[in-house]
């Protein structure tokens, strides 16, 4: 007897290696996707402009990266505490306008290091809902409390989102892996009813794209919580955002389609090591806690494509103790 239906996801075309740089971009979700492949120690790094959420202020971060945007202080805008620039989050804004103007330049430079070494980019998106500037027409990308009187809101329709994907996958992208995926949080303040429509209308121009480009390939992270969990027990405690149990969900059915063979199989290894890291022994003097060292940094000099800077600093510093 079966309880619920699990989607079945083919296994990407072409799959990331522990030889992968990674970079993640959009909502929220996609900084819980670029922590699960950190975690695993894949070369993954989140865009430093901040969270985005919508398809055309995701295409204007990455088109600012491409470019490598000159970011002037005339730009920023005040709300007379700090100074602030639509386009950045709010993490970059400071009390002094020079001082944010350099945090959102670094902000690009390390994008565009981040975007030229990158072979995959993963894209989430979390909303089609804009917000225009009043006085410019400009979407924005964040908008910083300001009074809703500034913005007029509109949602994006498929074909405008799908033209801004197909931008990216023939332009800044070019030559790039992509994954799009739709983010499965929910956007309760547009209503249940706008933000289906809103999910719909990301999930279609996704697919469009994905159709249209032999770089892009869909990831069903919205469906593997809405049509195969589908319960409320995996939502965290707001029901907006995935539980815990559910992000490790939507990860390991990641892991399954998304890395090659070779990545998976070195996988529960990696995390073996990182756990013996973690470990803090009650004897570290000990004969066996040093021999436990040494096995350690075996077990780590086999696996030389991987980053154990850290755990084996930790490990040699054990063996040094009298």
């Amino acid at each position: 007897m079966k309880f619920r239906t699990e989607i079945e996801i083919e296994p990407l075309p072409r799959r990331i290696d522990y030889g992968s740089r990674i970079m993640s971009i959009g909502s929220c979700f996609a900084e819980n996707m670029s922590h699960r492949l950190s975690q695993a120690k894949f070369r993954a790094e989140l865009s430093p402009a901040g969270i985005v959420f919508n398809p055309a202020s995701i295409a204007a971060a990455i088109e600012m990266f491409s470019s490598r945007r000159r970011i002037s202080a005339d730009e920023l805008l005040s709300n007379g505490d700090v100074w602030f620039h639509h386009d950045f989050h709010s993490s970059l804004s400071s009390t002094d306008r020079r001082s944010a103007a350099e945090a959102m330049q670094q902000a690009v430079d390390r994008g565009a290091e981040m975007l030229s070494r990158a072979d995959w980019v993963i894209i989430t998106l979390g909303t089609a809902w804009v917000y225009r500037l009043r006085t410019t027409g400009r979407i924005v990308a964040n908008c910083h409390k300001r009074p809703a009187a500034d913005f007029s809101r509109e949602m994006l329709d498929c074909d405008t989102a799908t033209q801004l994907l197909d931008r990216l996958a023939e332009g800044a992208l070019a030559g790039k892996n992509i994954i799009l995926t739709v983010s499965p949080v929910r956007h309760l303040g547009d209503g249940l009813q706008q933000n289906s429509l809103s999910k719909a209308t990301l999930r279609i121009a996704a697919q469009r794209c994905a159709d249209r480009h032999d770089n892009v390939v869909y990831f069903p992270s919205f469906e593997i919580l809405n049509d195969d969990l589908r319960d409320y027990r995996f939502y965290a405690d707001d029901l907006t955002h995935p539980s815990p149990m559910a992000v490790d969900y939507i990860w390991e059915r990641f892991a399954e389609a998304a890395l090659s063979p070779h990545a998976q199989q070195f996988m529960p290894r990696i995390r073996s090591v990182m756990t013996a890291a973690a470990h803090r022994p009650h004897n570290p003097s000990s004969a066996i806690y040093k021999d436990f060292c040494r096995r350690q940094l075996q077990i780590i000099e086999s696996m030389p494509e991987i980053n154990f800077d850290k755990e084996k600093a930790y490990f040699l510093s054990m063996l040094k103790i009298n």
